[in-house]
């Protein structure tokens, strides 16, 4: 042990001297010639600078790092979102909607006019392609999972009502949207976006409703499994796969540089869709195994196929012309059903975007958004027109095709109430819109206000219309002469 101990000893006090021998020596060679200024930090060098300056320096210098920076806005991001998605809980509200609130107070709305210094520290402009990267990640992430939420089965059992329900509620908005867009285009649409263009994204922004978030509602007030919670599923079910359905198609025509290209697009898409439905999906359930299907925790291979189908899926849709989510949404649809498989992976894939990625999203919309922008009457006037056509398009235009169907006035409001929420999936066309260079800054802010009043008024509707009981709810009393 001694002896052991006197060579680790010679060792590091020879090398030691060695060190500093060297260092001794090298201090006393030359300068080095540089065409470049020696460093300055504060106006003094680096070597004389006082250690305080020095460290703060070198935090600030180390802070501004992309990798620090992207760290800082996930901690920011994420306990916002959190602590927010809490608070509406409490209200009574999905925690997605606090979640969409955060991303809005975020940026320049509230967190970029009481403290612009820290905000453009926090979210520089330069770190913004980052993080819509990882938001367009979660994003399609998050399409796939509502991919597998669909339940084919229950739209069968409902189809008369969700088909009709449904899709009156696409068209009556839709039309309102494009009439809309008459009368907003010149002063609110992107420079250089076409009246078509302009006019087919109003539409879809008063079309969609946001079949996760309903589904949330429904499990949160226990009737999920009732005749209504069922209708309504199946009715947002039809409506999100008709409603993207013809978000890809626009889309596609919009990105097209002329009608023969717009042509081609729709015809890749379709064969697209067809290779998936008619040769994916029947075989899925084949090459990943029946035992692996039925295994309680998928095991890391079948992860890493289910994911490589992901990634296929949304780069083919981003190659054809339209967006990468609608082929994560179309990879969600096409999973095996087999021993639970869809839920098990729900669990694992839902979590980790929702938790992580979907906020990054919330984030991105939210620097986008302006409310300042509506600082005077007008635009605040024209925000409520929005609201109010948004809202008698979807909820008026579900309520009365639903009583047409035969359902009492009491239940077709309450699911005219449902269809009207847009949430999430609202944000995501918005946010293709304005990339595409069609809806201007200002129109997208009013809009994104607009998709969180519908979602806010959704539970205090569903709720209000369910206690009030109309006339054609009510028994009439025996007459007596």
């Amino acid at each position: 042990m001694k002896h052991a101990l006197l060579i680790y000893v010679a060792i590091v006090s020879l090398v030691g001297l060695g060190i500093f021998g060297i260092l001794h020596l090298g201090n006393q060679l030359p300068q080095p010639v540089s065409t470049t200024p020696p460093a300055v930090l504060n106006g003094t060098n680096a070597g004389s600078a006082p250690l305080f300056e020095a460290v703060a320096s070198g935090l600030k210098q180390s802070a501004s790092d992309p990798l620090s920076r992207l760290f800082l806005q996930l901690l920011v991001i994420i306990a916002a979102s959190r602590a927010a998605g809490m608070i509406f809980n409490r209200l009574g509200q999905p925690a997605v909607v606090g979640e969409m609130v955060a991303g809005i107070l975020l940026g320049p709305s509230l967190f970029g006019l009481l403290t612009p210094d820290l905000f453009h520290f926090v979210f520089p402009a330069s770190s913004l392609g980052a993080l819509k990267l990882f938001s367009q990640i979660g994003v399609c992430l998050f399409m796939f999972a509502v991919g597998m939420e669909l339940d084919v089965s229950q739209v069968r059992n409902k189809a008369h009502t969700a088909v009709v329900v449904s899709h009156a509620s696409i068209i009556i908005p839709y039309f309102f949207g494009v009439v809309l867009a008459y009368f907003l285009y010149e002063q609110l649409a992107q420079p250089g976006a076409s009246f078509t263009a302009f006019a087919l994204f109003m539409g879809i922004s008063m079309s969609i409703t946001a079949f996760p978030v309903l589904v949330r509602i429904l499990q949160d007030r226990g009737i999920f499994k009732t005749h209504l919670g069922s209708t309504a599923t199946a009715c947002a079910a039809v409506d999100d796969v008709t409603a993207w359905s013809v978000l890809a198609f626009v889309v596609a025509i919009v990105r097209a540089t002329s009608i023969g290209a717009a042509a081609v697009s729709l015809c890749m898409v379709l064969v697209f869709v067809a290779l998936v439905l008619m040769v994916l999906k029947p075989n899925l359930p084949r090459w990943i195994g029946q035992a692996a299907l039925e295994r309680p925790d998928p095991g890391k291979g079948v992860l890493v196929a289910v994911v490589g189908i992901v990634l296929v899926c949304a780069l083919c849709t981003e190659l054809i012309g339209i967006h990468a989510l609608f082929g994560a949404f179309l990879a969600g649809v096409i999973m095996p059903e087999t021993g639970d498989f869809r839920r098990k992976l729900s669990v694992r894939i839902e979590n980790f975007s929702s938790v992580l990625l979907l906020p990054l999203f919330f984030a991105f919309t939210g620097l986008r958004t302006q409310i300042g922008l509506l600082n005077d009457a007008g635009g605040l006037l024209l925000c409520l027109v929005i609201i109010a056509v948004a809202t008698a398009g979807k909820l008026g235009g579900s309520a009365i095709t639903a009583r047409l169907t035969g359902m009492p006035w009491r239940e077709s409001l309450q699911l005219g109430a449902l269809m009207n929420t847009r949430g999430l999936m609202e944000l995501i066309a918005l946010n293709i819109g304005y990339d595409l260079g069609i809806l201007s800054q200002r129109i997208f802010t009013m809009l994104v206000i607009m998709a969180l009043v519908t979602t806010l008024m959704t539970g205090p509707l569903f709720s209000w219309f369910g206690r009030k009981r109309t006339a054609h709810d009510v028994t009439p009393e025996p007459q007596f002469s």
